[in-house]
């Protein structure tokens, strides 16, 4: 079976944030994918299987399988566009979130997700143990996303993985105004199996409609502020989310299994 690796949200190796991306003929036993995932160790490993009228998309971290993920999302619409079928300019995936259309546009790829709802909550003093400084906001939608004073917070967050595996969300997002950008962010998942996920797509689904009424814009320049470090270009269009980003391959190989 072919496995692909890609850097998404960079348009060079070793940046951005890596997934695995399998193109099957038929789906395997989720125990199988599941194995896989652990067996790669990155934040996400993609399965995809063409349907006829779309392909299907699966997504699994090293902890579980994931009902959204976007790094993971451009990386499969990157392979499918480059090495699966060249001629391709668009595709549509069957997932658990629903459809998701991708186009391809220059070097870009434009990602159409669903945006996730979240309310306000009060900020508690777990919170700023979880990441090591005092948010101004906190909201909860599928995840939790802790608003911090500024860039600098964001960068130096020291986040605690055992306490923040207690709190509620799948996933844990400490998001501030950017210095050259208009927001930068870092994103946790031990649930997941991932300490910091480095480029995050599923959490813009979260940040962009709190910063675009924030700043009074719908089109956002953001970065993820991890090791590897990305850029996402997004607006803001309501119940959806755009997301656009490069992509670049870094590996092809073989898995056997019996």
């Amino acid at each position: 079976m072919k496995q692909y690796v890609v850097d998404a949200f960079t348009s060079k190796v070793f940046s951005g944030n890596p997934a695995a991306v399998c193109v099957l003929e038929r789906w395997l036993p989720d125990s199988v994918m599941q194995s896989i995932a652990i067996e790669n160790n990155l934040s996400e490993t993609a399965f995809t299987v063409f349907g006829g009228e779309r392909w299907h998309l699966r997504w699994f971290t090293p902890g579980g399988e994931v009902e959204m993920c976007g790094h993971a999302t451009l990386a499969t619409s990157f392979v499918l566009m480059n090495y699966v079928d060249p001629n391709l300019k668009a595709v549509e995936f069957d997932t658990l979130s629903g459809v998701l259309r991708i186009r391809r546009e220059g070097e870009l790829y434009v990602m159409d997700f669903p945006t996730f709802p979240m309310k306000e909550i009060p900020v508690t003093k777990e919170m700023a143990a979880a990441v090591g400084v005092t948010p101004v906001a906190a909201y909860y939608g599928a995840d939790l996303v802790l608003v911090l004073k500024n860039e600098y917070e964001v960068r130096s967050s020291v986040a605690d993985q055992e306490l923040i595996r207690s709190m509620d969300g799948v996933c844990l997002h400490v998001t501030a105004p950017g210095n050259s950008c208009d927001c930068v962010t870092r994103t946790f998942a031990p649930k997941c199996g991932v300490a910091e996920d480095p480029v995050c797509g599923r959490a813009h689904c979260h940040i962009v409609p709190l910063w675009a009424e924030k700043l009074g814009k719908k089109d956002l320049t953001a970065y993820q502020a991890s090791r590897r470090g990305g850029y996402l270009y997004c607006t803001d269009a309501g119940e959806r989310t755009i997301v656009r980003g490069e992509a670049v391959l870094f590996a092809v190989s073989d898995i056997y299994i019996e």
